[in-house]
């Protein structure tokens, strides 16, 4: 499956943005679908997973309660809503793909990747 992520952007804490990341080539619902980010100088980060259907969601303690991610499989599209900006929040942010659920925190366990997106917040 190929992974195609819409710009990110520069916010101001406290802002919202939206992600997006396109999906082609098999069939979307067959993969459950992560966000992760990798800020300067730090390690790469599981944020959020998706279901198959949507069902089901798990979020990074950093995040909850602020992020939310979403799907519409009719639209081979998976969402990433960011609420309550922080400074700390800055990173290139992937989308990406996997068959199946286990281990759904672990990067090295997704096999399909989008590019990545730039997200900065200022402070």
């Amino acid at each position: 499956v190929q992974l195609q992520a819409d710009r990110g952007g520069l916010v101001q804490a406290g802002d919202s943005l939206r992600l997006s990341c396109a999906a082609s080539g098999r069939t979307f619902s067959d993969y459950f679908m992560g966000w992760f980010r990798q800020a300067p100088g730090k390690e790469h980060e599981f944020v959020a997973v998706v279901s198959r259907s949507g069902g089901f969601t798990y979020y990074a303690d950093s995040v909850k309660g602020r992020f939310t991610i979403s799907r519409v499989n009719a639209k081979n599209t998976v969402y990433l809503q960011m609420n309550s900006l922080r400074p700390e929040d800055t990173a290139v942010y992937y989308c990406a793909a996997r068959p199946d659920g286990t281990y759904y925190t672990l990067g090295s366990s997704y096999g399909y990747w989008g590019q990545g997106t730039l997200v900065t917040v200022s402070s």
